[in-house]
């Protein structure tokens, strides 16, 4: 879905279930409140947190806007013994449409470097950017495969519905969030149309599915130490039971901690982590699985820029923070303070405008499942997924268009705490009949979703902290926002084995999603005070609030795929799907959602705009059509894909409405095709030597137009490259292992109308290892370095936030980290 903005000069418009797996609930709901927050806090795109002034200064870039296919709008022979945690192949072949990435694969990178990074690095057709060396900052990381970003994939742990990977997720998690990843055994990327058994209400194009490794056999364990630029620390342990007892019990518990200054500005990016994973083997019939998985992320964020910041005040602007003096001095420029005008060596007042003092982010995880895999019949088998999500936060930053009542000081540290609690359940089952596999299942799960906005008054001398002491007596709830949806999903799919090798699969999904909710709370006249004096309060339209219930819901969505191995080395395939996905919800400033940045708050409410448009909206939806073809040998991989993709029912928030009253509503704004072609080969001429070269196209275009007439037919697809280039080479000697991988991509258009575009852009990294072996009690003792970014290119990483239809309006571009440094070392025993 769209978010689309339009500013006049920078105004925003736009089976059964376990019975132990209660015990797991309570477990994950128990250990949330006891560590939770007094007052649970916030949704602020780190960039500046404006207030929505019609036809004045800036409107609040506080506006979360979930990324989108156009982002808001949107957008793989040692002497010594083998690695630890290595999978097996069958865990992660590459086959058909989907493409694989292994464990030995991820080990080229540096320790803790995001999956979603590598995946990125190393598989044609996907995208990722971000602003920090591991890709661990949620708020940059920008994930898109194919067109589809990553809150338009379906996404999966172990079988566990992982929701949206974006930031400010309202029903799910990220994989940096939800496991360490070197407990990622190998994650799989169905660049196709998804498989139907992925449970998800948002997949519009393929999904991701990430494998934990098992706990081993053998007692032991595994520790790593990682040292960097910007004093990065990173510690992983890991301990493994072994097999306890006759019946098979064994688990593994492991902690990693991340910690690193940003490479600009103040603060740092802290990461910490727990997973623990036991299996019990039921006889020779199946096993019982339960995972916790723990997660707090403490950040400080970089600011986001316009294009012309960037390139006017340098890769280096960043957040005011220490400097308050500088803070407060912008602010007043900015609110039209008499008497105060900018210094020399300041930015012009339009840049200034784009400054803020402070942005911040913490979020805590809880996440825990049961899975019971078991033989029911010779012929059946069963998989049956419990589980529990919690996630809580303080999401913070400075609005320099506000003012503090008490001080007076024209600067406000605005605090959204979202929490989300989902619980669900999968089952599926696995039918062997002659020459026919029948799967069937279902999804069901239970989302609840609270947004409060509160607002907290910043001090004469210093701001209030933005990291913790979110008290109650210090805060105006300036909103609230909640909601509530129940997901079902029904699947039933017949793979037919035609003759060997080749096979034609059909089925079909039905999906049914309602969301009740909406502001809860509405606190619009207490806020009064804290507007800019100088500005009529009438102009603003700040507070919007909307309630009600939409329901997304599809009784047959089809699959078909055929896929045929011959002459040992080769296959050939297709695969065609429909897809829907259901309504996005937020807090009610956020564009780009049913409920969100609707009406003008005069003449036409926001609770209007949402009555009249639940009459009219309807899903997104797309029909995705792949074909292609692989080759495999010891000497050469390769492979070409080739896909298209009608998208339907494009939702967008909009401005619409007469001239002399117009007003933000959800709209649909047509249809976008996509044409593309992913082409890769790796060749392998000697022993221990990979080099693999892949190129990308994507004719991603619109073919509708905005409410108001503007067309937008033959215009490209905001935030996603037209061209990319990826090359790897890798060369392992022995106990030694050097990696080498380059990635171009190609302009990204940053406006509808395609008349801004983000530069293109090079990048490499360089890795490099060797292991040791035994020394002493300790068994592969293993030392890596890497380098990234290389050769120190500045360029746009990430994006979050709406792309305007013109101009280079909103400060929602990141920078990619400069070249950085790492060192470490590692054992098992």
């Amino acid at each position: 879905m769209l978010k689309i903005v339009r500013r006049k000069r920078e105004t925003l418009t736009y089976g059964p279930l376990l019975a132990s797996s209660a015990f797991v609930w309570l477990l994950s709901l128990g250990c949330s409140v006891a560590v939770a927050a007094p007052e649970s806090d916030v949704d602020t795109t780190p960039a500046t947190h404006r207030a929505h002034q019609a036809g004045s200064r800036a409107a609040a870039t506080h506006t979360t806007t979930h990324a989108r296919t156009t982002q808001a709008p949107t957008p793989i022979t040692s002497h010594a013994a083998p690695e630890t945690l290595k999978v097996s192949v069958g865990r992660v072949h590459t086959h058909n449409a989907v493409q694989a990435v292994s464990r030995e694969q991820m080990d080229h990178f540096v320790e803790g470097t995001s999956p979603n990074q590598i995946l990125a690095l190393t598989t044609p057709g996907a995208s990722f950017q971000s602003d920090d060396a591991f890709g661990l900052d949620t708020v940059a990381n920008t994930l898109y495969v194919r067109g589809f970003n990553q809150t338009q994939l379906g996404e999966t742990l172990d079988g566990i519905p992982m929701g949206g990977q974006g930031f400010h997720n309202w029903n799910g998690l990220s994989v940096d969030q939800m496991e360490i990843q070197e407990n990622v055994a190998g994650m799989t990327m169905s660049q196709g149309a998804g498989a139907l058994d992925t449970p998800s209400a948002q997949t519009l194009g393929g999904a991701l599915t990430y494998t934990t490794s098992d706990p081993k056999d053998k007692a032991g364990g595994r520790v790593g130490q990682t040292f960097g630029s910007y004093n990065a620390f990173r510690t992983f342990g890991r301990v493994d039971s072994g097999v306890l007892n006759s019946t098979g019990t064994k688990f593994y518990a492991s902690f990693a901690r991340t910690d690193q200054d940003k490479w600009k500005g103040y603060g740092d990016q802290q990461e910490m982590q727990a997973n623990f994973k036991l299996v019990q083997p039921v006889g020779d019939r199946g096993k019982i699985t339960a995972i916790f998985d723990y997660s707090d992320f403490q950040q400080y964020n970089y600011l986001g820029l316009t294009k012309g910041m960037w390139q006017r005040e340098g890769r280096n602007a960043d957040y005011l923070k220490p400097d308050y003096a500088t803070a407060l001095r912008y602010a007043q420029i900015g609110q039209g303070y008499p008497g105060v005008s900018a210094l020399p060596g300041d930015p012009s007042v339009g840049d200034m405008e784009n400054y803020a003092y402070d942005g911040t982010q913490t979020q805590r995880n809880y996440l825990s499942a049961i899975t019971g895999e078991f033989q029911l019949f010779p012929n059946v088998t069963s998989k049956t997924v419990a589980y529990a999500h919690v996630s809580n936060g303080d999401y913070s930053g400075t609005n320099p268009f506000l003012t503090s009542p008490s001080t007076g000081v024209p600067m406000v540290m605005e605090t959204g705490h979202p929490d989300v609690r989902r619980i669900g359940f999968t089952q599926n089952f696995t039918i062997n009949v002659h020459k026919n596999v029948i799967q069937t299942g279902i999804w069901y799960e239970n989302d609840t979703f609270n947004y409060p906005m509160r607002m907290y008054e910043d001090g004469l001398t210093s701001a209030h902290n933005s990291i913790s002491g979110f008290k109650g007596s210090q805060a105006t709830t300036w909103y609230s926002d909640s909601f509530n949806t129940n997901t079902f999903q029904f699947y039933l799919q017949d793979t037919y084995h035609i003759i060997e090798g080749m096979t034609v699969s059909a089925g079909f999904k039905s999906m049914l999603q309602t969301t009740h909710g909406g502001t809860s709370q509405d606190n619009s006249a207490s806020v009064m005070p804290w507007l800019v004096q100088s500005v009529d309060p009438t102009s603003y339209t700040y507070s919007h609030p909307a309630a009600g219930s939409l329901t997304a819901a599809n009784a047959f969505l089809p699959h078909f795929n055929f896929d045929y191995h011959f002459k040992d080395h080769h296959e050939v395939y297709f695969d065609i799907a429909e897809n829907m996905r259901a309504y996005d919800y937020g807090q009610q400033t956020s564009s780009g959602t049913a409920w969100g940045a609707l009406g003008n708050g005069t003449s036409v409410s926001a609770q209007q705009a949402f009555n009249a448009e639940k009459q009219t909206l309807r899903p997104e939806r797309t029909w995705n059509y792949v074909v292609g073809y692989r080759y495999n040998s010891k000497l050469l991989s390769a492979s070409a894909d080739f896909y298209h993709t009608d998208y339907y029912n494009r939702l967008a928030t909009v401005t619409t409405g007469p001239t002399n009253n117009q007003y933000g509503a959800m709209a649909n704004v047509g249809r976008e095709t996509m044409n593309g072609a992913d082409v890769m080969a790796a060749i392998r001429p000697v022993r221990g030597l990979e080099i693999s070269n892949s190129f990308s196209w994507n004719n991603a275009v619109y073919q509708g137009s905005l409410p108001d007439g503007t067309s937008l037919k033959g215009k490209h697809q905001v935030y996603y490259p037209k061209f990319m280039y990826k090359a790897n080479l890798t060369y392992t000697w022995h106990r030694a292992m050097f990696n080498f991988n380059a990635t171009y991509s190609s302009a990204r258009q940053m406006t509808y109308m395609n008349d801004e575009q983000i530069p293109a852009y090079w990048t490499s990294n360089l890795n490099g290892s060797y292991n040791f072996g035994k020394v002493g009690f300790a068994q592969n003792i293993k030392t890596t370095f890497g380098i990234t970014n290389l050769f120190n290119k500045n360029y746009i990483g990430g994006v979050y936030g709406a792309a305007s239809v013109s101009g280079d309006n909103n400060d929602n571009l990141f920078v990619a980290a400069p070249r950085e440094f790492f060192g470490s070392v590692s054992a098992q025993f």
